[in-house]
């Protein structure tokens, strides 16, 4: 497979009620990283396979909702294509410190999706 699932997000408006639930639920590892004053995320650490993260949902009152991410070669290309193709970009390309650079879309039957390149690929 070309573009695997990388990483699975959560955004919810609880991220303390999430972690609390998923840790004695399926017993993830979890630590928070202050990515910008005011900005805490929480890797997921599952063990094997897939991780992820949580955060608190950027805008008010939106619905709580695990994202997947997909690896890409370049995010930028990826991105543009799948606005070409009907998507409609909702994060568009973003630096992550380090780490990599993002982007996320909602595809034409309105599922969002992230694509994840990471630094130095």
């Amino acid at each position: 497979m070309g573009n695997p699932f990388v990483h699975v997000e959560l955004s919810t408006g609880d991220v303390d009620a999430a972690k609390a639930f998923y840790k004695a639920l399926l017993s993830w590892e979890l630590s928070d990283r202050e990515m910008a004053p005011g900005f805490t995320y929480t890797l997921v650490d599952v063990g094997e396979g897939t991780g992820g993260g949580m955060m608190k949902t950027p805008a008010e009152g939106a619905p709580a909702a695990w994202t997947p991410y997909v690896l890409v070669d370049d995010v930028v290309a990826t991105t543009a294509k799948a606005k070409e193709l009907g998507a409609q970009v909702c994060v568009d390309v973003t630096p992550v410190g380090d780490m990599g650079t993002m982007a996320m879309i909602k595809d034409p039957t309105g599922a969002m999706i992230g694509f994840w390149q990471p630094k130095g690929k």
